[in-house]
């Protein structure tokens, strides 16, 4: 069943093994597919499939994700992930400050998820999916 994304709506998700949960209670601002190479190193090779949601209204609920953070780059995201069982929960980019991106397979709901818009099609691999309905840019918006 399909959730509004115009109110505001509680949002659950965690880790495979279960240590890691968190919750958002606001609207998602952004439902994205993102295909660059750094997504498709994060993903194993598929597309990022991810909704953005307000970092105000998000929280961990149990357990301390790790975080990661390149330093060899300028403005690195921050990524989250669950050092027991090793999945990816999400990101903090200074491209989107005041944000929390999580990726869709950590919600308890991912049927609430319809992509509005794929990002980075420049990186697209052939074996990429991209639904017909929606706007594409070969970087960001």
């Amino acid at each position: 069943m399909q959730q509004s994304k115009e109110k505001n709506m509680l949002i659950t998700g965690g880790c495979y093994c279960g240590k890691i949960r968190y919750k958002s209670t606001d609207k998602i601002q952004s439902s994205i597919q993102c295909h660059c190479r750094e997504c498709q190193y994060i993903t194993g090779g598929a597309p990022n499939t991810i909704i953005v949601v307000p970092d105000s209204d998000f929280s961990f609920t149990e357990g301390k994700p790790t975080k990661f953070k390149r330093d060899d780059l300028e403005n690195p995201v921050t990524r989250f992930f669950c050092n027991n069982c090793g999945t990816g929960i999400g990101t903090k980019t200074p491209s989107r400050p005041g944000s929390m991106v999580l990726k869709v397979g950590t919600l308890d709901r991912p049927d609430i998820y319809e992509p509005t818009v794929a990002i980075f099609t420049i990186d697209k691999q052939a074996f990429h999916h991209i639904p017909d309905n929606i706007k594409t840019f070969k970087r960001r918006p």
